[in-house]
């Protein structure tokens, strides 16, 4: 496992991007509109992992009502699983609680899933499901 991103909540990906690509030289790796999750997404690499600039396309969405909350700032950190079935499987029988209880296509078209903050101290934890070579 390893970290494969952490995503932070904006309320412009051009400005976000402005800071990150260009006041701290992070290269910005894609853009894309992921419909599943009502967002605007923005990939920066830094090392090994990216930041992941995330900006809801209406109020309404999960990251639209967290910046109505909480404002900009980090929303989930992504780790990076083998098999994310089997992972969810697991975690189901140690008593975690799932946001969809399923996996979903995310960004780049991978199967993402979402672990309650609850089941993880306060933080919003999402799980990809590694890219098949």
């Amino acid at each position: 496992m390893k970290i494969d991103h952490l995503g932070i909540a904006v309320r412009s990906i051009s400005d976000a991007v402005a800071f990150y690509r260009d006041a701290l030289g992070l290269e910005l790796t894609g853009t894309e509109t992921v419909d599943d999750q009502g967002v605007q997404v923005a990939l920066l690499l830094v090392g090994e992992s990216r930041i992941e600039l995330l900006e809801p396309v209406s109020g309404e969405t999960p990251v639209g009502r967290f910046l109505a909350k909480r404002g900009e700032g980090l929303h989930h950190i992504c780790y990076e699983v083998d098999d994310l079935q089997s992972k969810l499987d697991e975690l189901k029988q140690r008593g975690t609680r799932l946001l969809e209880g399923y996996p979903r296509r995310g960004a780049e078209g991978k199967l993402v899933a979402f672990l309650h903050p609850a089941s993880a101290h306060g933080v919003l934890v999402e799980l990809v499901e590694k890219a098949r070579t």
